[in-house]
């Protein structure tokens, strides 16, 4: 099966590797490769794993069978209708998008029209510790007949409906406490180290869940939103506009995304070190990323 990864980030790399190792024939377009400063990390990959690299998303999916999307939140309408125009009549378009259910009904009105068949893919959980067998909800009236195709290429798929939506909506509303809960701890703990009780608020945090390892969950979090806010705030603008698609106004959902991207605009900023050097957001200690945090403000006060 001849695949196209439009989006060759974090996700889309480790994608790339567990297709090639089976043997597929992997293309791949990402806007980075269009800057010289991050465009080589990309290449340096792609060529040590065998992956087709190309200058945009029509080349990609030219003769593709599967087509995977693994981009920000904001692009992911964009990215089904830049890619339509180059798809093969009856290639399967899953969108692993951490977007809104609006936003998938409008990607997908945009991928059938142009012959392809578009499924929804709702990525239940951070990716790196189980690859392409990370749980994976599919959604849409093409699901049924994408799962059995994933699956054997090592993917841990299910349908969650037939209807285009379900699966999208559950990840949104499951993100609305997972992002959430990562924007909190990074409020409390910060909080906390300022006025110099953050051990008191552990040890009452692990009296109260005493399942959850309260010191190594906070460096958890600390590391993923500075290494990956902007990714994080952009789906939770996504969650805040499915919240809305209830009829709801998204007031933890829209804290949170502004969260996120304040640590997003820190870490360019350079506050947490530079990226990609020893010790970037790999603190062990939730305390060392906090400490930055609170000096930042010092100098520059909001």
């Amino acid at each position: 099966m001849k695949t196209a990864l439009i989006g060759y980030g974090e996700v889309g790399r480790i994608l790339a590797e567990d297709l090639r190792v089976q043997g597929l024939e992997v293309s791949a377009f990402d806007l980075k490769l269009q800057r010289d400063a991050t465009a080589t990390p990309l290449r340096e990959h792609a060529a040590a794993h065998g992956v087709r690299l190309v200058d945009g998303p029509v080349q990609a999916v030219a003769g593709a069978e599967l087509v995977i999307s693994a981009v920000t939140a904001s692009q992911t309408v964009a990215v089904a209708q830049a890619a339509a125009a180059g798809l093969a009549p009856g290639a399967f378009f899953l969108d692993f998008n951490s977007a809104s259910p609006g936003a998938k009904a409008q990607a997908a009105q945009m991928v059938n029209a142009a012959g392809g068949r578009y499924v929804e893919g709702a990525v239940m959980t951070s990716v790196p510790p189980y690859r392409i067998r990370v749980p994976l909800l599919l959604g849409g009236p093409e699901a049924a007949a994408l799962e059995p195709l994933l699956n054997a290429l090592g993917f841990a798929a299910r349908v969650a409906s037939h209807q285009l939506g379900v699966a999208s909506a559950t990840k949104m509303c499951r993100s609305i406490m997972i992002k959430g809960l990562e924007a909190m701890v990074i409020e409390s703990f910060t909080t906390a180290r300022h006025y110099g009780v953050e051990d008191a608020v552990i040890a009452s945090l692990q009296e109260t869940f005493p399942g959850i390892d309260w010191e190594k969950q906070g460096a958890y979090f600390f590391q993923r939103v500075i290494e990956h806010g902007r990714r994080r705030s952009e789906e939770v603008r996504e969650v805040a506009q499915t919240v809305r698609e209830a009829g709801l106004s998204p007031w933890s959902a829209a804290g949170t995304a502004d969260r996120q991207a304040h640590m997003a605009d820190l870490g360019d900023a350079g506050v947490f070190g530079t990226r990609g050097a020893p010790g970037f957001a790999r603190s062990a200690d939730w305390r060392v990323e906090a400490d930055r945090l609170l000096a930042d403000l010092q100098r520059n006060p909001t």
